[in-house]
């Protein structure tokens, strides 16, 4: 087994653990990653126990009809900004029966990318109980294999910082 996919294993057998402790469940939020989070999430036996739901928004039309994003908001700030991930991961909790959604969009390129947002830019957005609705920007490195692989990564552990131990 490749050592980025036991460390992914090794990050959902946590988060696992953790929303069972507590009897939560998670809904995830996509563009740049296609699935791949709810993918990994559910290579883990049991995770019907903890996974409620993955949505998959890459066009901006999906975001606005699966999660209730505002289109305006998008037109304003585009698909990867901060206030469309937040509002990627709110909707992602109002239209799942999960406590916890993580949300990522962003530029995997090869192309896309601009002097503002260069390829490897990526939002991430965490929401959970009591109104926590957190957000990062983070910039990777190599080709869209790359970017989409840390993304998952980055997404997860986010998610192991924000549910408590």
């Amino acid at each position: 087994m490749p050592l980025w996919l036991a460390d992914i294993e090794t990050r959902v057998e946590a988060l696992a653990a953790r929303l069972k402790r507590d009897g939560h469940r998670l809904a995830t939020a996509e563009s740049c990653t296609g699935g791949l989070i709810a993918a990994a999430c559910t290579s883990l036996a049991g995770s019907s126990a903890w996974f409620e739901r993955g949505f998959v928004t890459y066009s901006n039309e999906a975001k606005a009809e699966s999660l209730g994003v505002d289109a305006a908001l998008i037109a304003a700030h585009g698909a990867v900004s901060e206030p469309v991930a937040r509002a990627m991961a709110a909707g992602a909790l109002a239209h799942a029966h999960a406590d916890w959604a993580v949300a990522v969009t962003g530029i995997a390129g090869p192309g896309g990318g601009s002097a503002e947002k260069p390829v490897g830019t990526v939002w991430l957005a965490w929401a959970g109980p009591d109104g926590l609705l957190d957000a990062e920007r983070r910039l990777f490195a190599g080709n869209r294999e790359a970017v989409r692989l840390a993304t998952l990564a980055a997404a997860l552990q986010g998610l192991l910082q924000r549910i408590r131990p």
